[in-house]
């Protein structure tokens, strides 16, 4: 059976409830964003959990654990993957889920911690 064509449930991580169960077209990826009833998710983990039928291990459900989150407005690619944040600033996570350690929520322009990696281009 497809992911695809399983119902996924959706969790919210903090506080810990059940969002209900979806049917989702695409298979989110830790780190990807999930609308959903009006809300912006971030996918922290996917769990699959399977079932013993006639002797072989089927898909049987998948699982979403998910965080309230605004889509980031300011994201850079590096190495081929979207992260939240400037690349450029050394105290950048290097992360999808979160921009940095002194200033976590954003925004990187004007930001007093800002310090410019060497050798990279700084804003």
């Amino acid at each position: 059976m497809e992911p695809s064509s399983l119902p996924t449930e959706v969790i919210l991580t903090h506080p810990h409830q059940s969002l209900g169960k979806v049917q989702l077209d695409w298979t989110p990826q830790p780190g990807s964003y999930l609308d959903l009833q009006g809300q912006t998710y971030a996918v922290l983990e996917r769990r699959h959990r399977y079932q013993l039928k006639a002797g072989r291990y089927c898909l049987h459900k998948i699982a979403l654990y998910v965080q309230s989150a605004q889509r980031p407005v300011e994201r850079s690619q590096l190495q081929g993957r979207w992260i939240v944040g400037d690349a450029n600033c050394r105290f950048n996570a290097r992360s999808e889920l979160i921009r940095c350690a002194v200033n976590p929520d954003g925004p990187c322009g004007n930001c007093r911690y800002y310090e410019a990696i060497e050798g990279i281009n700084g804003r």
